[in-house]
């Protein structure tokens, strides 16, 4: 008993000092009340005031339509963004599980090839891709399909572009590991059958690889959600999503309460994809559990 508890000691002042200590903090701070000075707010509990103005933050969020509406766009963004790393990490799944052996762990370092490089250099080559006098913009002109350059850069294609490229990695390889689990067994039972490709995949292949994906979309949608540089270096200047407002409350208004509110909030909204992503992994655990033994010369669904 003392043997474990000394192993989960380290990991459990982890959490402590990383985790719940800062969120801790960041809850008194939106419970405080702005104020000039260093730091700019008062405690929230004043021996002669009580609590009394302690929830004005909160009250503001839910007040106030515009941080609702930073809060809805910042959601559609991170739900659009995760559903086109999805569809393009299908057929790159698909294509590593297809792979030999030897090849799947060469194409898997591909994938995480980006990872290999700078977060910052990696948004100032897709500005220097997609402005005005950039090479995406320079082919077509010089192909003779516009005239004039196309305003790519700050825009919400060039936002999504920006998404995609920093999180792909995360939806392949979730749904690359289902893949590889799956029963190869059912799938040639099904083209036995008479099953095309397509419908192979719609009626045996996407349900099987369903947890995979769920999880894939999750792992997306829940740092995107509060991503603020890609919005800040590559979307249009009224994208204000929940991370752009929350960095404008922290350093422009100097309103700490009122951001120290915001990111709570933020933090209470992706709770449920969490858990969500949480039940997805202990279910698929479950799923992946070897199955009792049946005995010698038995086998599921044959009667003896």
């Amino acid at each position: 008993m003392i043997r474990r508890a000394l192993i989960l000691l380290p990991p459990f002042a982890w959490l402590l000092v990383l985790v719940a200590a800062p969120v801790a903090i960041l809850a008194a701070i939106a419970l405080s009340r702005g104020a000039p000075g260093v730091p700019p707010f008062l405690p929230p509990v004043s021996l002669t005031e009580g609590w009394q103005g302690s929830f004005e933050s909160l009250l503001t969020l839910v007040q106030d339509g515009y941080y609702a509406g930073a809060f809805l766009r910042s959601l559609v963004v991170a739900g659009v963004s995760a559903a086109l790393c999805l569809g393009l990490a299908y057929p790159m799944a698909l294509g590593i599980a297809a792979a030999r052996e030897g090849w799947r762990l060469p194409l898997l370092a591909l994938v995480l090839l980006p990872f290999w490089t700078g977060f910052l250099p990696r948004l100032g080559a897709w500005i220097g891709l997609l402005r005005d006098g950039g090479w995406v913009n320079g082919v077509l002109m010089r192909l003779g399909l516009t005239e004039a350059p196309l305003p790519l850069l700050y825009s919400d294609a060039a936002m999504y572009l920006g998404m995609v490229h920093a999180y792909l990695p995360f939806a392949v390889l979730p749904l690359t590991a289902t893949l590889l689990r799956r029963d190869l067994s059912v799938e040639e039972a099904a083209a036995d059958l008479g099953a095309g490709p397509w419908v192979v995949f719609r009626t045996v292949t996407l349900p099987l690889s369903l947890p995979g994906a769920a999880a894939a979309f999750l792992l997306v949608f829940i740092p995107a959600a509060g991503e603020y540089v890609i919005p800040e270096l590559l979307g249009p200047p009224e994208a204000l999503l929940a991370g752009r407002v929350l960095w404008a409350e922290f350093f422009q208004n100097r309103d700490w309460p009122l951001a120290a509110a915001l990111a709570v909030a933020l933090l209470v909204l992706l709770i449920v994809p969490i858990r969500l992503f949480q039940g997805l992994d202990e279910g698929g655990s479950r799923r992946g559990a070897s199955p009792p033994s049946r005995g010698p010369g038995r086998r599921p669904g044959i009667s003896p």
